[in-house]
Parts: C-alpha cells; structure tokens; sequence
C-alpha cells in the first residue's frame, strides 16, 4: 500500500472538513445573533454552530497532523515552510472564532454583521494562499 497517498487522501478530507467550520461558523454567527435578538434565549442556530466548530476542530486537528507528516515525507521544502506558516495563522483565525463562539454561548455578540463578514473573507485569501502554495510549489 502507498502510504503517502493513502495520508494524503485522509489529510484532503480532513482540510475539506476544516475548512467547512472556517468558512460557515462566522456566517453562522451573524444569523445566530439574529435569531437570539428575536428570541431571546439559545435557539437551532447556536445549536448548529456550535456543533460545526467543534466538529471542524477535531477534524483541523487531523489536517494538521497529517500535514506534518506529509511535510516531513516531502523533506521540509521551502514553500512547505511557508504554507505551514499560513496554516497557522488560520488556525489563530479558528480559534478567535472559537473565542466568540464561547461569547456567543453566553449571549454576547459584540460584532456587527458586517464585521463578521470581513472576518470570515480574511480566512478565504488564507484558503486561497495555500492553495497556491500546494499547486505551483513556488521555493
């Protein structure tokens, strides 16, 4: 069996996943506040967004792991270097998000929509970074 094909299939799944809770669980936060302005106590949508985030997170979790062992397999190449940077960095935007997923389990929602938005893009130029970096393998 080939090992690192058979990594780095679970690692694509595991990304795909991850990448799921980066993408939905700010969006979610917005109509999640909305809901709680209209009734007033934890409805569905926290329900659901809770949910995603911790199921991403184990998942980002996977994608992280399996990543380094396929960054080790390759022998530690410059632009891995690099996309190892950038995915940390979206993991700090994860966990920020789990920050005000924890606030919002309280019912303080201190960000406006629009703010959420913006937050939820940065973790797209992020995607979009390493993507770029896996595809044209730059260094």
């Amino acid at each position: 069996m080939d090992w690192y094909a058979a990594v780095k299939v679970f690692h694509l799944l595991c990304v795909l996943g991850w990448m799921t809770g980066i993408f939905a669980v700010p969006r979610a936060l917005i109509y999640w506040r909305r809901e709680w302005e209209r009734l007033g106590e934890f409805g569905p949508t926290g329900d659901l967004t809770k949910r995603i985030y911790r199921f991403s997170l184990g998942l980002g979790v996977f994608a992280v792991l399996s990543g380094l062992w396929l960054f080790w397999q390759l022998g530690f190449p410059t632009w891995a270097w690099v996309k190892l940077f950038v995915v940390a960095l979206l993991a700090l935007h994860y966990g920020w998000t789990g920050l005000l997923v924890l606030r919002a389990l309280r019912g303080e929602f201190g960000q406006s929509d629009f703010w959420l938005r913006v937050f939820n893009e940065i973790s797209v130029l992020g995607a979009i970074g390493v993507l770029i970096l896996v595809v044209f393998q730059p260094f």
